[in-house]
C-alpha cells in the first residue's frame, strides 16, 4: 500500500453542527437512511440520544458512535486492521478515549510541561534497555496524541536493526531513513498518515550493515535541522541501549531523551548503566516513563 504526502492548514478540532451523526454514519456506509429514520423515531419516542437509541436497537456499536461524533468534531479516528488501517498497538489512533490513552495524554502534558519553551521541543527519542520494553509502542502512540492536538509531528523509526513502526502504520518499508541518510532518497518518502492528522513517518527502511555509522555522519545533523524547520516535534524510535550503542548516537544529536522502563522486566543494573552512560554524554533526559503494558 502506497501513501502519498499532502500539507494542509491545521485541523480545527470544532463542531461542524451541519453534519448530523446519521448523515455521517449513512456516509460512511454504517447505516442506512431508512435505518436513521428508524432510529430518529425510537429515539423520539423513548426520549433518546440518537446513538443511545441506535444502541437500544443494535444497529450501531459503540466505535461506530465514538466515529461518527469524532467525525463531527473533526478529530480523526484512524482505522484499526486491514489494508490501510493502523495495528492494534496504535491505539491513541483509533480508540482515543481510552485509559491506555490518557496515561499517554498525561505522559504529552510533562513533557511539554519540561520543556521551558517551545522552541526548545524539536526533537526525542525514547529509549530503553531492551527489546520488548515498548519503545515502539510508546513512540507511535506519542507522537499521534500529539498530532490530535494540533502538532506538526514526524515519527521516524530510527532502529534500523529491529524496524517496526512500517508494521504499526501498515507502510511499505522498502525505502526509508536509512536511504534518506545514503542518499538514495530524499525528503518525499516521508507518509502521512491522515488527511485530517498532522502526523507524518519516516519508516526505517531497508536494513543496512552500519546502522551506527549512517546515524554518527555530518547528514544525520543536517537532516534533521531540516526537518526540524518543517515540524513541531519529531520524534524518534530506537534500538534497545543493551544492544547497540545506536540509541545513545541519537539521543546525543537531539534536544531530549525519555527513558522507558518495564514494570517487572527492566533490569535495574541495564537502567543504571543507560541512564549513566547518557549522563557522561550530557544528553538531556527530559523523564522516564515505566511501562506495564507490555509491548
Amino acid at each position: 500500500m502506497s501513501k502519498t504526502v499532502t500539507i494542509e492548514t491545521v485541523p480545527e478540532f470544532t463542531k461542524d453542527r451541519s453534519r448530523a451523526i446519521g448523515a455521517i454514519l449513512v456516509e460512511l456506509g454504517r447505516l442506512s437512511p431508512s435505518e436513521v429514520e428508524q432510529i430518529q423515531l425510537f429515539a423520539s419516542k423513548h426520549n433518546l440520544r440518537f446513538g443511545e437509541a441506535a444502541l437500544k436497537l443494535q444497529l450501531l456499536t459503540e466505535d461506530d458512535i465514538n466515529l461518527a461524533i469524532a467525525q463531527q468534531f473533526k478529530y480523526p479516528i484512524l482505522r484499526r486492521g486491514g489494508e490501510g488501517g493502523v495495528a492494534d498497538d496504535i491505539v491513541a489512533a483509533y480508540q482515543p478515549q481510552s485509559q491506555t490513552v490518557e496515561a499517554v495524554r498525561v505522559l504529552r502534558s510533562q513533557l511539554s510541561l519540561r520543556w521551558n519553551t517551545p522552541n526548545e521541543r524539536k526533537s526525542l527519542v525514547i529509549v530503553s534497555p531492551d527489546r520488548g520494553d515498548g519503545r515502539s509502542w510508546l513512540a507511535a502512540n506519542l507522537a499521534t496524541v500529539f498530532a490530535q492536538m494540533g502538532d506538526r509531528v514526524l515519527l521516524i523509526d530510527g532502529d534500523m536493526r529491529h524496524p517496526r513502526q512500517h508494521e504499526l502504520f501498515n507502510l511499505n518499508n522498502s525505502v526509508g531513513l536509512s536511504a534518506l541518510l545514503t542518499g538514495r532518497a530524499g525528503k518525499e518518502i516521508v507518509v502521512r498518515i491522515h488527511p485530517q492528522l498532522r502526523l507524518f513517518v519516516l519508516p526505517a527502511g531497508i536494513v543496512p550493515p552500519n546502522p551506527q555509522e549512517l546515524i554518527g555522519r555530518e547528514v544525520f545533523d543536517l537532516i534533521l535541522k531540516m526537518f526540524a524547520s518543517q515540524y513541531d516535534l519529531v520524534i524518534f524510535d530506537t534500538p534497545a541501549t543493551s544492544e547497540a550503542a545506536d540509541a545513545q548516537i541519537l539521543a546525543s544529536r537531539v534536544d531530549a531523551a525519555v527513558m522507558l522502563i518495564r514494570r517487572n522486566h527492566s533490569r535495574a543494573h541495564e537502567v543504571k548503566a543507560a541512564m549513566q552512560n547518557m549522563a557522561e554524554s550530557g544528553i538531556h533526559v527530559i523523564g522516564s516513563v515505566i511501562n506495564e503494558y507490555g509491548p
